[in-house]
């Protein structure tokens, strides 16, 4: 026997107040979504953090984005082995099946994945060095954006600087991907990197012109 329990019922409660009022008022819309498929043009790939919410951010309706979370907002390299990729498997299901237009990779502030990193780029977490720590191999992943960021004080500084990295790295690794590369070359496709500002409520767009992030 599978060891479930039954719901909160503050859960059951707020199930039973959204269908009495978000879904009666938008019963048709919700329907037709049901009936005619999902049809985002956009795919956002964003952090596991509760605090991040893009969604809200763009105002965005139910179907309108093709979303996929993930420990820091990472994308690993075109890796076909054979192994388990979800954040692979989500890429190339948007690009190749939804055909989506445009791909939003969001960083924001305060990432504890990002933090993790750079206590395992310095030295400081034997725990997240462990080969069977999942986080820690995850995070592998952001390694190669250390560089750019090491000899920066450290502090809040570089910890953002290292959070906008790990943008960058998962749009370099989108591009590994030959049909994300193929879709980018024939302008099927555009690649848009940003930054959360938790506290702030502000949006850094990253700017190939200056390579580097600006505010929207």
């Amino acid at each position: 026997m599978r060891p479930t329990k039954p719901l909160p019922k503050s859960f059951v409660q707020r199930f039973h107040g959204w269908k009495a009022t978000d879904y009666v008022e938008n019963a048709a819309w919700y329907r037709r979504l049901a009936t005619e498929g999902q049809r985002p043009r956009t795919m956002v790939i964003a952090c596991c953090d509760s605090r991040v919410d893009v969604l809200s951010l763009f105002g965005a309706e139910r179907g309108e984005f093709f979303v996929h979370r993930n420990i820091a907002n990472l994308v690993p390299p075109y890796e076909p082995d054979g192994l388990h990729h979800g954040t692979s498997a989500a890429v190339e299901y948007a690009v190749t099946a939804l055909h989506v237009s445009q791909i939003m990779v969001v960083g924001h502030s305060e990432c504890g994945g990002v933090a993790g990193c750079a206590e395992m780029c310095a030295g400081r977490a034997p725990d997240l060095e462990r080969e069977d720590s999942f986080v820690g191999r995850w995070m592998d992943l952001l390694r190669p954006g250390w560089d750019g960021v090491k000899d920066l004080p450290e502090g809040r500084m570089r910890l953002e600087a290292f959070e906008k990295q790990s943008v960058l790295v998962s749009l370099d690794n989108l591009l590994t991907f030959p049909f994300v590369a193929e879709a980018v070359e024939t302008g099927q496709l555009a690649l848009h990197g940003l930054w959360n500002d938790l506290a702030e409520g502000a949006l850094q767009i990253y700017d190939a012109r200056v390579d580097g992030f600006v505010a929207l």
